[in-house]
């Protein structure tokens, strides 16, 4: 008698919606988007990080939040991360998280976590094009605006 394996089975659907429609161009394009796109009763409380999601034409395929933490960090699993990047069959990626304090800089954990990732997408051919860092207050930081990308 055989052993019966699982099958997995990935899909991807896209749905034409504004979102999708909307083509990144700068730092500032990605970050109106996302503020318009983030909770806003959650902005300010706890971190969350998220994945912009982008075809070859640099048009939002969609953003899909990675996690949800604390008030001073959140966990990323790469894993998580990239299942959804290749499932979706994105050829760029923009990361973006909240700081709920408002601090405008990157720490050194969202310094590493993004060379981490920029290696792993480099694999893969996927472009990781910027990190923002969101702020409650509406203001952002780009790390490709800082040549940190």
């Amino acid at each position: 008698m055989r052993e019966q394996v699982n099958e997995i089975k990935v899909s991807y659907h896209e749905s034409p919606t504004t979102l999708s429609r909307s083509k990144i161009t700068s730092s500032s394009d990605a970050a109106e988007v996302l503020f318009s796109y983030w909770e806003k009763d959650t902005i300010g409380l706890r971190e969350s990080f998220k994945v912009v999601l982008l075809n070859n034409s640099n048009a939002i395929k969609g953003i899909f939040e990675i996690s949800n933490g604390g008030i001073t960090g959140t966990l990323v699993d790469l894993r998580i991360l990239f299942a959804v990047i290749l499932k979706s069959l994105s050829v760029g990626i923009i990361l973006t998280h909240n700081h709920p304090s408002g601090t405008l800089t990157a720490s050194k954990a969202d310094i590493e976590i993004t060379k981490k990732i920029k290696q792993a997408a480099s694999f893969f051919d996927i472009n990781l094009l910027d990190h923002i860092i969101l702020t409650p207050n509406g203001s952002y930081y780009s790390f490709a605006d800082d040549g940190l990308i």
